[in-house]
């Protein structure tokens, strides 16, 4: 078959033209019927937030039913992802509520932990633990490492005032403020090791 250019441009636009035509004189069915089922966003009120995971602060939206997580979503309107969000962000929803399995309905998330949990040395388990408590242990932890590794002077004798044995690494949960404030304290323990991790 011999087909100049000009044909292949025919062919190619008659082609086009009862492809349209079929397509809107033929009825679909998806304009035909209506959902049985409500929007699953009816009813909900919308709030905006950040992301919880890395220092890139993607937006996203919540949306809440009577007091209740329904669904989670980047915010197209936020300048820096523009409703995108990875597949960390993506799946933030499961930080408190989970889909069951067996009966598709959203429950809260089984594996949260919403107390603190000690595993004491030689042990196997975790156990539970008030907040005063672990705050106590802490800081008891905190004041016994820094007291056993305190190096007032060094081999030059001049006053060096660190301690080797504790570093401190931020995270992306904590914004300028508090990490300015974290900086404060790690240097007044005499805490030289000082880092931020924006993925943890």
């Amino acid at each position: 078959m011999n087909l100049s250019r000009r044909g292949f441009f025919k062919a190619t636009g008659a082609a086009l033209a009862t492809t349209m035509a079929f397509e809107l004189s033929s009825q679909t069915q998806a304009f035909a019927s209506e959902s049985k089922q409500d929007w699953k966003l009816v009813n909900t009120e919308e709030y905006t937030n950040i992301c919880c995971y890395c220092a890139g602060g993607c937006g996203s939206l919540l949306s809440v039913r009577d007091g209740e997580l329904v669904n989670l979503e980047g915010d197209p309107d936020h300048p820096i992802n523009e409703g995108g969000l990875c597949p960390k962000g993506a799946t933030m929803f499961q930080l408190r509520n989970v889909v069951d399995p067996e009966t598709r309905e959203v429950i809260k998330n089984p594996k949260r932990s919403t107390r603190p949990l000690v595993r004491r040395p030689g042990a196997s388990d975790w156990e539970d633990i008030s907040w005063d408590d672990a705050i106590a242990e802490i800081a008891r932890k905190v004041k016994d490492t820094r007291d056993a590794s305190f190096i007032e002077k060094n081999d030059n004798g001049l006053t060096v005032n660190y301690t080797p044995a504790i570093a401190s690494l931020g995270g992306s949960q904590e914004n300028s403020e508090e990490e300015y404030l974290i900086l404060k304290m790690m240097r007044s323990l005499g805490v030289i090791a000082i880092d931020n991790q924006a993925r943890v």
